[in-house]
């Protein structure tokens, strides 16, 4: 019997993400954290909250790469700020997305039917 050993790839977005990923991740991290201060909560009572422990409420804070999503959109939540979450990816402000859409669109070329199968065929023969 032949055993394969299955290597897994490193999830270098977790370890070395993009420095503009790693920094909007600080940024909401912090914002996460003014928004906890402001309301004067603790991390162990927001991780309560969400159902969570304070572990990832603090890497949440600090920006960790591995942090769930689900755990930034549940601190959010907490905060009264879920609805901040809808304008995230919309697809109306998409504006490079929108402009490649009416691209193609306008690329394509609408192919009519025509009726010359119905008109019949004169030949130069008649």
């Amino acid at each position: 019997m032949c055993l394969l050993k299955r290597m897994s790839k490193a999830n270098l977005l977790r370890s070395t993400p993009p420095f503009e990923v790693e920094s909007a991740l600080q940024r909401l991290g912090a914002n996460l954290k003014t928004a906890r201060l402001r309301r004067g909560l603790t991390v162990a009572e927001v991780a309560e909250k969400i159902g969570t422990g304070s572990r990832a409420v603090a890497d949440a804070e600090k920006g960790r790469p591995g942090t769930a999503i689900a755990t930034h959109l549940a601190l959010l939540w907490a905060y009264d700020l879920l609805q901040q979450a809808d304008d995230l990816a919309a697809p109306g402000s998409d504006e490079i997305g929108l402009a490649l859409s009416d691209r193609r669109e306008r690329g394509r070329t609408k192919r009519r039917l025509d009726n010359d199968f119905l008109t019949p065929r004169h030949s130069d023969h008649e």
